[in-house]
């Protein structure tokens, strides 16, 4: 028969330390500074190259543009001066309206690294 003595510790002691070592551990991973320091900007998965609109009305629009800052304005009026900044205002407008819309068409998806990393743990977890 076997007496138990000082120096053997019962059995729920030495789960609760395992235990409480385990959860401990457990919370020093979670906090670990690779994931503090992960990366919160979206990053482009694909990005097709994009294209610039070459359509004869934007070649126009940028000649009558280069023309306007060729012309010599001091030896214009006041309202001259004033009818072509309108005009280089809504030639810029338009050609910015062209380039979105043409971005709009070939861009690519954004996809920032966390929403990746699920994507492809639940792509795993069903397939």
């Amino acid at each position: 028969m076997r007496v138990p003595s000082d120096n053997i510790k019962p059995n729920y002691l030495r789960m609760r330390k395992l235990l409480l070592g385990l959860i401990a551990g457990f919370m020093l991973l979670m906090g670990s500074p690779t994931l503090l320091k992960a990366d919160t900007e979206p990053t482009a998965i694909s990005v097709p190259a994009t294209t610039t609109v070459n359509s004869p009305e934007v070649a126009a629009m940028e000649l009558r543009l280069n023309e306007i800052k060729a012309m010599d304005t001091k030896a214009l009026s006041s309202a001259e001066k004033k009818e072509l900044r309108k005009e280089v205002r809504g030639i810029k407008s338009e050609l910015k309206a062209n380039s979105e819309s043409a971005s709009v068409n070939n861009g690519g998806v954004y996809v920032s690294v966390g929403a990746a990393i699920v994507i492809v743990l639940l792509l795993i977890l069903l397939l």
